[in-house]
């Protein structure tokens, strides 16, 4: 298949992801909540560019940065000398962490610290996470003892972070596995585990996103016990007014230009990293060199089309939506409206598209792209609706975030170590662009109307988003393990009515691998 081809499949799979929540935005224009004209053409003209530049990047990262992920990870895993290996992963973990086009937006929302120490720690935290798991590979040291470890340090630190710091330390970890991160990041990882011939490879290729999105919460929550800000108000951006279409067209060709450069600079360390990779290893064929270039200008091109998009589009619609709704006598309608929102905003991240493909290419199908998706979308739509009820509430997110992880965080040790992988991976992956440039404006919305915090309650959303996938697919994983073990039941010509409760428990609680696992 040509690539014009294959960039037409990807605009169609595109359309299938934006259109539902298209159709919920113009539902709700003409309902509960009407929008100016101007916002609605913006929205229209947004979804647009988001289709198209969903096609170009999905093509440009199984093009580009796949199979240069892939052949650094290789290379690096092949590797004797330990310590070069690690220090490119630090190096790595950094460069990719300041070319995300979302970590400057973090950064703004928190003027009691100077953006590039923000930028910087943020970074560092990424880049020291990736070698950390580098070494959990190498070491053969199980993820869901590292997950523990690590969460139960990020928990005992935000005792000593001001309360209204906490949303934002969670809120970075999911900023930084942004569009850019999640393709290499996962890559790498593929690349590292296929060296390895044990039965654990396949699972240890998942697990480098979760872990990376550890670092960033860590050391931003290290960062303001250091600071102590006891102030950083939300600066929200400025909404000209819009009464043309001339007028909407010029707010695009206005944001044009500066995601023309943002997504340059954050293209261009890469681009770097693989001329470097490269000279020294001439690893790819002239061939492979020709469509990788290739790959990387669609994936340029998508990114600026989406980004645009995205943050010219759908950040007015966002925050109008949600501030109409809260400021009405149905404000309690904003529950349901974010959790069917949730439930499709999914599906348009450009990266989850990554994500499960990459999932059922590594499972040989028996993880389902479906499987996953559906998973991803109930999590997303039980957090989005945990956000709105916080929003008109003032319940803190740490009511939430600590049972949810520590229920996520003792479920590693019941499901298949691949589901683990997924499950922490997919955190990271659901909470991108879409959530920061579509959700978050919409619990902004209804927070200023209702007069809450924006800064401890409608951040919280990026922490929920990120948190309620790790529920969600290590229930399917579970669910998989127990129909698994009933179907060998079966099959042994034992009837599914004679397994006991007590049997499939132990199945579940000691591990009986050579029943319950492949």
């Amino acid at each position: 298949m040509g690539q014009k081809e294959l960039l037409m499949e990807k605009v169609y799979e595109s359309v299938a992801s934006v259109l539902p929540i298209t159709a919920i935005v113009l539902v709700l224009s003409i309902t509960i909540a009407p929008l100016t004209s101007g916002a609605l053409v913006l929205f229209l003209f947004g979804a647009l560019m988001l289709v198209a530049g969903m096609g170009f990047f999905t093509l440009g990262a199984e093009m580009a940065m796949i199979p240069m992920g892939e052949g650094i990870g290789v290379v690096m895993s092949r590797s004797r000398k330990i310590g070069v290996s690690l220090g490119c992963c630090l190096v790595l973990g950094v460069l990719i962490t300041l070319a995300e086009p979302d970590l400057q937006v973090l950064a703004e929302q928190v003027p009691s610290i100077p953006n590039l120490v923000l930028v910087f720690t943020v970074a560092a935290g990424v880049g020291i996470f990736l070698v950390i798991a580098e070494l959990r590979m190498l070491l053969k040291i199980p993820l869901s003892y590292t997950l523990c470890f690590f969460y139960g340090l990020v928990f005992l630190l935000t005792a000593l972070a001001p309360e209204n710091f906490i949303p934002v330390s969670f809120d970075s970890g999911g900023v930084t596995t942004g569009p850019i991160t999640v393709p290499f990041i996962m890559a790498l990882g593929i690349g590292m585990a296929s060296v390895r011939s044990d039965k654990n490879s396949s699972s240890d290729s998942f697990g480098l996103i979760a872990l990376c999105s550890i670092g960033p919460v860590l050391s931003v929550l290290i960062l303001g016990s250091l600071y102590r800000p006891e102030e950083a108000v939300y600066r929200g951006a400025e909404i000209a007014e819009i009464v043309t279409t001339r007028d909407a067209a010029a707010q695009f060709a206005a944001g044009l230009p500066v995601y023309l450069k943002e997504v340059a600079v954050a293209v261009l360390p890469i681009v770097g990293l693989f001329l470097l990779f490269q000279l020294f290893t001439r690893r790819f064929h002239r061939h492979q060199i020709f469509r990788i270039g290739a790959g990387l200008g669609y994936t340029y091109f998508g990114l600026v089309l989406f980004l645009t998009g995205v943050n010219v589009g759908f950040m007015p619609a966002g925050e109008l939506i949600g501030s109409v709704i809260a400021r009405s006598e149905k404000n309690w309608l904003l529950v349901p409206i974010g959790m069917v929102i949730g439930y499709f905003i999914v599906k348009a991240e450009p990266a989850v598209r990554v994500l499960t493909r990459q999932v059922e290419e590594i499972s040989n199908g028996s993880i389902s792209q479906r499987s996953i998706q559906k998973s991803l979308s109930l999590g997303i739509c039980i957090s989005a609706g945990i956000s709105m009820l916080r929003i008109l509430t003032g319940i803190p997110v740490l009511w939430f975030l600590v049972p949810g992880y520590l229920i996520s965080l003792v479920m590693t040790f019941f499901v298949p170590q691949i589901f683990t992988g997924i499950a922490f991976d997919s955190g990271g992956v659901a909470s991108g662009p879409m959530t920061a440039a579509f959700l978050l404006p919409l619990a902004m919305g209804a927070c200023q109307a209702v007069g809450g915090n924006i800064l401890a309650d409608a951040f919280g959303v990026v922490a929920m988003v990120a948190m309620t996938p790790l529920l969600t697919i290590q229930v399917l994983g579970m669910s998989s393990r127990i129909r698994r073990y009933l179907e060998k039941r079966r099959t042994a010509g034992e009837p599914e009515y004679v397994v006991s409760v007590w049997e499939l428990e132990d199945c579940i609680l000691y591990f009986d691998r050579e029943t319950c696992e492949d």
